[in-house]
């Protein structure tokens, strides 16, 4: 039964990576404006990332507003600098988890909201992102656009999968021209922060799992991991230190 449960678990990553891939959507839009997101987030997000999702069903007009804003402005190369079009993705992302979090409320864990195939389909799978023509699911977002066309490893630390476990959902939006600071400053607050990574013995640490599920994209501009942390971490950690890695708490994030 083990093996059986095992081997599920290993198809649905299997299908889930292997039907991310986005292709190019040629659109006219002109840069948006972040300014309504940027105010829900102020005020129904605490610094520490905890989310009052009842305050953004209260908020649904304004919320709304921001959603629709960004369905009928999909990014492209012509009219959009590579940090604009990244900003976008990166709220784009964490303001359609609330949005699944908020039409499911109250839930226990993003993980609860199901769709399809026990073991194969998850919320990360659910095509209800409509942008001009095209339609999203998260995963289509993480690993079809985000991950293999900007490259960019501190994004792990900028999409918020609605839980304890990952990085905080930034009360904040993001924006061209913060995009910098902001990415080096959730790395820092992420490695720093006890909950989700332990970094106090330069020998031993204990590691989010998104060190182990996505190792790849932090080493691939050919900095070993360790390497790579020590850019942010609050210690530097020796070459030779033991990595271990946490539970991951898919509890929401409120």
């Amino acid at each position: 039964m083990r093996s059986i449960i095992i081997f599920s678990i290993f198809v649905s990553f299997l299908f889930a990576f292997s039907s991310c891939k986005v292709n190019d959507y040629a659109s006219s839009s002109k840069p948006v404006s972040h300014g309504i997101w940027n105010d829900l987030l102020q005020q129904h997000v605490d610094p520490t990332g905890k989310v009052n999702y009842q305050g953004f069903i209260q908020d649904s007009v304004q919320f709304n507003a921001y959603l629709d804003i960004l369905q009928k402005n999909h990014p492209n190369a012509k009219h959009w600098t590579k940090d604009e079009q990244l900003a976008y993705w990166l709220n784009a992302y964490n303001a359609f988890t609330v949005k699944i979090v908020a039409d499911n409320y109250p839930v226990p864990s993003i993980k609860d909201i199901k769709n399809g195939i026990p073991f194969v389909n998850t919320v990360w799978d659910i095509k209800f992102i409509k942008i001009e023509k095209a339609v999203y699911d998260l995963n289509n977002i993480e690993h079809g656009i985000v991950r293999p066309k900007f490259k960019e490893p501190r994004a792990h630390f900028a999409l918020n999968c609605a839980s304890v476990s990952c990085p905080r959902l930034r009360n904040e939006a993001y924006t061209p021209e913060q995009l910098e600071e902001q990415l080096s400053d959730q790395a820092r607050y992420f490695l720093t922060n006890t909950v989700k990574n332990k970094i106090a013995d330069p020998q031993q640490v204990e590691l989010s799992k998104i060190f182990s599920w996505f190792k790849g994209d932090f080493t691939d501009s050919g900095l070993s991991l360790i390497e790579f942390l020590n850019q942010y971490a609050p210690i530097q950690i020796s070459k030779e230190a033991k990595i271990n890695h946490l539970d991951y708490d898919w509890n929401l994030n409120e």
